[in-house]
């Protein structure tokens, strides 16, 4: 059997809250301390981000993981903008106009500042022209030469008319132009010959003027047939006009631009194809300029085609861009294209086309919100597929299903060159990274920002820094030395653990706001202790109304816990209350009956399916060690159920498992237990009490719900002794502990934990094996040897019966009492 141990001592206040007092750092307020750089305790993350910014190679974006408020976004700003001052600054990018398909305009890259050049002296260009061009068709020398051509047509046309004409009359036919066109007629005397003239001819007159005058209109159908040639190539020798003189005119303010741009061979070649363009459409300035000043028309109208649309400048940047984007939707990563409503239908032209933030983080560093990006459609799969095929192309959400089916902008794709960050909770990367096979591609490097910062002289002394540098940033007063004590040991028990701090800068920086708001109030220089205290108390009192109405519904009997006295087969638990950022703890009161059975211990909370996984785990394990410390040689011969009282919810977790067990071996051993403490911990099949999670909120909520009743200097709460180091308890619960009226025990084993509630010892075997009269594990056992014993004699009744029925005789009319 094993060897009991003795019930533990109240632990000795000193170890209920680690006190802070700063030995290796002197000062007297936070102004005296420096700014913290990096925050304290995240290497590890830290240095992941600077790896994965440093990799040059395709796939190293990162993931940036962690608790909300750890300071993990501040860090990520303060890197980004650190590795960004020493990169280059990236180009500019402007779409101009396909002048060969204008459905897929061209993008240009240009060295940083130069975008804003090009588009400035292109618009300049074209105004200039806007004035040049029409001055040129205004000329008297131009005018001179159009009136020459159109001359020279109209007498090559005059002449040939004429010849016919001629010809007509020497055979007497003349030929006439009406408003239906030219008619041939027989003539007399010059003139038009009357029908009754031209019946009354000879029949051989009237034959031959009828071949003469088919042949004349032969002659005429081919003229006719003529003319229009001779139009066209009068419109080319105009046309041709207008090249040489616009050529002439604007060759020297093109050949401007092209000196200016001389060294970028692509914008070259595009200022060669505006050049060509002008030249060809020199008409357009001429009505732009009659339509006068003001916006231009859409669409055309038609000198929007030589604007230049600057998508990204980086005139005047001085570093490579780091871009937070805030609302990650599919157009605001990857732009879009506008359109603009024009008698009814919408138009649209590349001076529409807008940038993401892709385009304004290429060459730099973008960082989005894990989260809002997945929550946007097609959003993340828009960035995947951009990260992958290393270039940004512009096709809207409707494109992208087929919902509709007219012809838009195809831009041309604009190379990516991006270091891509997201930040977000642990949860949503290890989901992407398991069930997204391009996610683990294309986001290779994980930073991961702890939830604590493990607590020491030098820590604290980093965390000191770290409070005055949040005091400086948010414009606070400074805090006094007493106050940062305050304030770090606040960050312990927002940690839960007494040998470590709270990474939740966020929290921590709430803290010190509201601290400052107490001593403004009070008209003071800098933040007290006690401003900090306060604003603690506020916070838990703005928190507490659950806890608050729990705790009275108890004090009034509406919820039955007993503080005094004892009883069998009743222990109180501590459960623990999540809300919002808060928790409280209230006691819960644990029941067990037994009887004789056939060793099952039914969960109650199981059978009504409020119990969850890990609680009905608990089960089978406290059950496995009853039956292997107090029944090794015989069956286990009873029948037990737990059940946790008025719980009108889920139960979950392993933390009332002592305490269970202690009322069930109450029940089988029949003694009473103290009501006046309460019990948590877990428990392994060997007896050993492991520790739990919220245990200071347990502790106080138990202590809280004694002081409503009053302290009576007996009551307490048992814990696990591997939960010591985790006490960072108020300051009112280690005074009352300091004082005698209440306490706080630390268990290490079952043993210990039965005995300080029973006030019995567990027994130990002399050397013949023999357990003191009126020992725990004597009576449990005695009293569990009973049950078997009974089990076995009703067997053996149930057997005896079964043999007279077979012979032929009769069962009794009742079974006995407590036959299974």
């Amino acid at each position: 059997m094993t060897q009991t141990r003795p019930g533990p001592a109240p632990l000795d206040a000193s170890r209920l809250r680690r006190a802070c007092t700063l030995p290796g750092l002197s000062f007297t307020t936070t102004d005296e301390l420096a700014d913290l750089g990096e925050l304290p305790g995240q290497g590890r993350a830290i240095e992941a981000i600077r790896f994965g910014v440093a990799m040059p190679h395709g796939g190293y974006n990162l993931f940036v993981l962690g608790p909300p408020g750890s300071g993990r976004g501040t860090a990520v700003r303060q890197l980004l903008g650190a590795a960004a001052a020493g990169r280059a600054v990236p180009g500019d990018w402007c779409y101009v106009s396909n002048f060969a398909d204008p459905a897929r305009p061209r993008a240009l890259a240009l060295p940083a500042g130069r975008g804003r050049a090009l588009r400035d002296e292109v618009a300049g260009l074209v105004d200039e022209l806007r004035t040049v061009i029409p001055g040129i068709f205004e000329r008297e020398e131009f005018r001179a030469r159009v009136e020459e051509i159109n001359a020279g047509f109209a007498d090559r046309e005059h002449q040939a008319l004429s010849a016919l004409a001629e010809d007509a009359t020497a055979q007497q036919v003349v030929l006439m132009r009406t408003p239906g066109g030219f008619v041939l007629a027989p003539a007399k005397d010059g003139e038009a010959m009357e029908p009754e003239a031209f019946a009354k001819l000879p029949e051989a007159e009237r034959d031959r003027l009828r071949k003469v005058i088919a042949a004349l209109e032969e002659r005429l159908g081919k003229l006719l047939r003529q003319i229009p040639q001779w139009m066209r190539e009068r419109r080319e020798q105009l046309r041709a006009l207008d090249r040489q003189y616009v050529m002439t005119a604007v060759g020297q303010a093109i050949d401007e631009l092209v000196a200016r741009f001389s060294d970028l061979p692509e914008v070259l070649a595009w200022i060669e194809a505006l050049r060509a363009d002008v030249i060809e459409n020199a008409g357009a300035f001429r009505a732009s300029r009659e339509e006068g000043p003001g916006p231009m028309p859409m669409p055309g109208g038609d000198l929007r085609r030589y604007q230049v649309n600057l998508l990204v400048d980086h005139a005047g940047t001085t570093a490579a861009p780091v871009v937070h984007e805030e609302h990650p939707t599919h157009h605001n990563l990857l732009g879009r294209v506008e359109h603009v409503e024009r008698f009814g239908t919408l138009s649209t032209d590349f001076t529409l086309i807008r940038g993401g933030a892709l385009h304004r983080a290429n060459g730099g560093y973008l960082v989005l919100d894990a989260r809002q990006l997945l929550s946007q459609p097609f959003a993340w799969d828009s960035l995947k597929r951009a990260l992958r095929t290393r270039e940004i192309r512009l096709e809207s959400v409707a494109q992208m299903l087929s919902l509709v089916s007219t012809r838009s902008l195809e831009p041309q794709p604009v190379p990516l060159d991006v270091k891509v960050v997201l930040v977000g909770e642990r949860l949503l990367y290890y989901l992407l990274y398991e069930y997204d096979p391009e996610f683990r591609e294309l986001f290779k490097v994980a930073a991961d920002f702890d939830d604590v910062v493990d607590r020491g002289p030098a820590s604290e002394s980093l965390y000191a820094r770290l409070v005055a540098t949040l005091a400086r940033r948010h414009g606070l007063l400074p805090l006094d030395r007493p106050a940062v004590c305050a304030v770090i040991e606040r960050a312990a028990r927002l940690a839960g653990d007494g040998e470590r701090l709270t990474a939740a800068v966020e929290r921590v920086a709430d803290l010190l706001r509201e601290a400052d708001h107490g001593a403004r109030s009070r008209s003071a220089a800098c933040i007290a202790a006690a401003d900090v205290a306060a604003a603690v108390a506020a916070q838990r009192h703005r928190a507490g109304r659950p806890g608050d109405r729990m705790r009275d519904a108890i004090v009034r009997g509406t919820l039955v816990i007993d503080t005094a006295g004892a009883e069998t087969g009743q222990v109180n638990g501590l459960a623990v209350f999540p809300l919002g950022e808060f928790a409280f703890a209230q006691p819960t009161r644990i029941t067990a009956t037994v009887r004789i059975g056939e060793g099952e211990v039914i969960d109650i909370e199981r059978e009504a399916r409020l119990g969850g996984n890990i609680h009905s785990k608990a089960m089978m394990i406290l059950t496995a060690y009853l039956a292997s410390r107090y029944a090794t040689d015989t069956p286990l011969s009873l029948e037990a159920r737990v059940a946790f009282e008025q719980s009108y919810g889920g139960i979950e977790g392993d933390s009332a498992s002592v305490a269970e067990l202690c009322a069930l071996l109450s029940a089988v051993g029949d003694f009473p237990l103290r009501q006046d403490l309460a019990v948590t911990g877990s428990v392994d099949q060997f007896g050993r009490v492991q520790a739990v999670g919220a245990i200071n909120e347990k502790v106080e909520g138990f202590f809280d719900l004694c002081v409503a009743r009053g302290l009576s200097g007996g009551q307490g709460v048992v814990i696990p002794a591997a939960n010591v180091v985790h006490l960072m308890l108020r300051e009112d619960v280690v005074a009352a502990c300091a004082a005698g009226r209440f306490h706080v025990y630390a268990a290490e084993h079952a043993d210990e934990v039965l005995e300080l509630l029973s006030g019995l010892p567990t027994g130990e075997p002399d050397a013949e094996g023999i357990l003191p009269s009126g020992c725990l594990a004597g009576r449990i056992m005695e009293r569990l040897a009973g049950f078997f014993a009974l089990r076995r004699e009703y067997a053996v009744t149930a057997g005896s019966h079964a043999a007279d029925d077979s012979a032929g005789g009769t069962a009794p009319a009742t079974p006995p009492t407590g036959q299974l």
